[in-house]
Order: structure tokens, then C-alpha cells, then sequence
């Protein structure tokens, strides 16, 4: 049997995490895995999560399963996290799923159990996972254009201009903030530019929202999917406590659909329950529980946004470092938009050809479209990398 199966083709950041294991220089720099480093290099466990489960091993007493939907306290907090006040939380309903990647597969099945017919349509580029889930499943695929090359800005005309051919029915995925893997993100009043078109197209929003806390802020980060979710009379999001509660391994994640009207949760929430059964049936718990505990305890919580904040600022002083770096090294402005980019990622606009030279020459590892991880900087090394940068333009 298993001789039939096919050669898949390799991820290219797991590749890539292979080289870099096998280099043997000692200053080589890791600037393709899309984890949080601290200035050690460690990606730290929080504090408000330790103390959590501190808490949680003194009093938990049973390992037995949660429901279909997982840690319901965990999925409000999620829900209001995300949302806010901007949607009657009657009309939302969610799981807890493993990881954010696990809510968009459920949320994708959702779409084809609920409109088998439907295109999702995904920024080019994008998270290079949404279009690999999409085709296994089987789901038809468009594409907007989003980053220019040129600017390493958002080509917001272009992005609308594809965006025309959508059709009602419908599903556009948008990045709540962050874009992975470019950094550049649309404006608020891009949001509503957007909003109306979806609106007028009779499409559905579909928000990845991976990476809250990690831009200008919980609540600043938040502003373009509550805007949208005031307006819009269904949206689907799948959201990560992967990077903002350091929970990777974890797999802690929540798939929210915001309903019509309250009369459509109770028929949405089944047919959630029943992918979480035919997939996994019961997700993991401690991860959840965790977050839930954070999210209900003042003094955690509060705990949590600090260091969260902190991780936030150290990530913009990174970026402000490299493009000061930059500009000196190569004498132009042409690297300033690394400060305007938000999140762990930008890319710097290079050629394969270059992010080669720069892995084979310099020990500097990023993925061939020039992506970065900005939290993979080594502050008291930026100059250095600088050099290099210039050195292979």
C-alpha cells in the first residue's frame, strides 16, 4: 500500500530549519522560524502562564475528557478578546481547537459543509499553510494581490481590483493584523473599503487572526476585525494563543463564527461539534485552561499585558535598530518600511538569488522570499547583519 504514495513536496521553513542544524559555522543567525526569541535567544514560557499552571497542577483533579467544544470559558474569553463589544455575543458561537492552524482547517470544513461551491480566496502571498489545507480538502482557491514588491507596502488598488471578482457566497480570508509573511498591513479606513465591497458582494469575512498583542496593541490590533464585525452579518475567525500567550506547543487555538442572529447559533455550534468529533473528538485541555485561568484572574491578567507589551516594544525597537543599520550601511531609505511593518515578520524585497548568498556567504537564514522573523534579531548585532544585507544587493 504505502508504496503508492506520493513524494510531497517539502515545507520550506521546516527545509530550511535543517540547514541551519547542520551548519557547523558558530556565528550563523536563525531568521526563518516564526517563534518569539528574547535577547538570549530563548523563547520564553510567561509568567502569568507559570503561575497558571502552578495553580492549575495544585487543583486540578481529573484528566477526564472536556465537551466537543473544549474549555468553554476559554472560547468566551477568546470571543471577548477578539471582539470586544462590537457583536451581541448571543450571535457568536466557538470551539477550542488545537492551534490556530487547527481552527482554519475546521473553519474551511465548515465553509464546504455549509457551501461546498464557495471560493476562498487568499492574499498572494499568504500563510503558505491556507492554500496547502485548501487544496487537500478539495476547495476551489482566488487569490488578491496584496504586497508590492516594489514598495513593500500594501498594493491596496490592486487588492481591490481583484477583490471585484468575488462572488456572493463567497469567502475572503483576511489577516486581523500582522500579515504573515510580509508585515504590511491595510489601513482602518482600508477595513471599511473592504466592508463595503464584501458587503455589496454578499461574501463572507474569514479573519486569521494570529497575532494579537504582537502589532500596535490588544485593543489597536483588534480595530480593523471589530469594524468589519459591526457590519458584517456573518464572519468566521480563527484565532492563536500561539504567539501572544507563548503557548506553541501547546496548541491552544478557537475557531468563532459571528451568526445573523442568535437563531442561527444553535445549528452553526452543532455542525462545529460534529467536525471537532469526526476530527479529533475532544481537544486538549491544558493549554486552554490556562489561558482561561489568565483571562478570569485581574492580577494574571494584568501580569500577562505586561509582558506581552514588552515583547511588543522589544520587536519595534528590533525593527527601528535594522532599518537605522540599513540606512547606514547602503546610504538610502530604501529598508525604512521595516518600521512601518508590524508583527514577528517583513520582507526585505531581496531576490532568491540574494537570500541565498546571504545563507551561503554570511550564515544569515530567511526564507527565499527574503521573509524574517524581526523577533530573531540579535540586538547587539544588527550592524553586522546590516553589512551583509548591503553586501549582496
Amino acid at each position: 500500500m504505502f508504496e503508492k504514495l506520493k513524494p510531497q513536496p517539502e515545507d520550506k521553513i521546516i527545509k530550511l530549519i535543517g540547514m541551519y542544524a547542520a551548519d557547523p559555522r558558530d556565528k550563523k543567525l536563525d531568521l526563518g522560524v516564526g517563534v518569539y526569541k528574547d535577547a538570549n535567544g530563548n523563547t520564553p514560557v510567561m509568567r502569568a502562564v507559570k503561575k497558571a499552571e502552578a495553580k492549575l497542577l495544585e487543583t486540578q483533579d481529573s484528566k477526564k475528557y472536556v465537551g466537543l467544544l473544549g474549555n468553554l470559558d476559554f472560547v468566551a474569553a477568546m470571543r471577548d478578546l477578539v471582539l470586544g463589544d462590537s457583536v451581541d455575543p448571543s450571535r457568536v458561537t466557538g470551539a477550542q481547537e488545537p492551534g490556530g492552524t487547527g481552527a482554519i482547517r475546521q473553519i474551511f470544513e465548515l465553509i464546504q459543509m455549509a457551501s461546498p461551491d464557495a471560493t476562498v480566496w487568499i492574499s498572494n502571498p499568504s500563510w503558505p499553510n491556507h492554500e496547502a489545507i485548501l487544496k487537500h480538502l478539495g476547495m476551489k482557491i482566488g487569490k488578491y494581490t496584496y504586497f508590492d514588491d516594489a514598495t513593500c507596502g500594501v498594493d491596496f488598488d490592486g487588492m481591490m481590483k481583484d477583490l471585484d471578482g468575488v462572488a456572493a457566497g463567497d469567502v475572503v480570508l483576511l489577516h486581523g493584523c500582522c500579515h504573515n509573511p510580509t508585515g504590511a498591513n491595510i489601513t482602518l479606513d482600508q477595513w471599511q473599503t473592504v466592508t463595503d465591497l464584501l458587503l455589496d458582494k454578499k461574501a463572507t469575512p474569514m479573519i486569521d487572526f494570529a497575532y494579537q498583542g504582537f502589532g500596535d496593541g490588544l485593543e489597536e490590533d483588534a480595530k480593523g476585525v471589530r469594524l468589519m464585525a459591526r457590519q458584517v452579518p456573518e464572519m468566521l475567525i480563527a484565532a492563536s494563543c500561539s504567539k501572544n500567550f507563548g503557548l506553541y506547543r501547546d496548541r491552544v487555538g478557537v475557531a468563532l463564527a459571528v451568526c445573523a442572529n442568535a437563531d442561527a447559533v444553535p445549528l452553526t455550534k452543532g455542525a462545529i461539534a460534529a467536525l471537532n468529533r469526526a476530527n479529533f473528538s475532544f481537544p486538549p485541555d491544558h493549554g486552554a485552561t490556562v489561558v482561561a485561568m489568565i483571562m478570569a484572574d485581574p492580577e494574571l491578567k494584568a501580569d500577562w499585558m505586561v509582558e506581552l507589551e514588552e515583547m511588543r516594544t522589544s520587536m519595534l525597537s528590533l525593527r527601528q535598530g535594522l532599518a537605522e543599520a540599513l540606512r547606514r550601511e547602503t546610504n538610502s531609505d530604501r529598508f525604512d518600511f521595516i518600521t512601518e511593518h508590524r508583527g514577528m515578520f517583513s520582507r526585505l524585497g531581496l531576490s532568491s538569488e540574494q537570500v541565498d548568498k546571504l545563507r551561503e556567504d554570511y550564515g544569515v537564514y530567511m526564507v527565499g522570499d527574503s521573509r524574517f522573523n524581526v523577533a530573531g534579531l540579535p540586538a547587539d548585532g544588527l550592524d553586522d547583519l546590516a553589512k551583509a544585507i548591503a553586501a549582496v544587493l
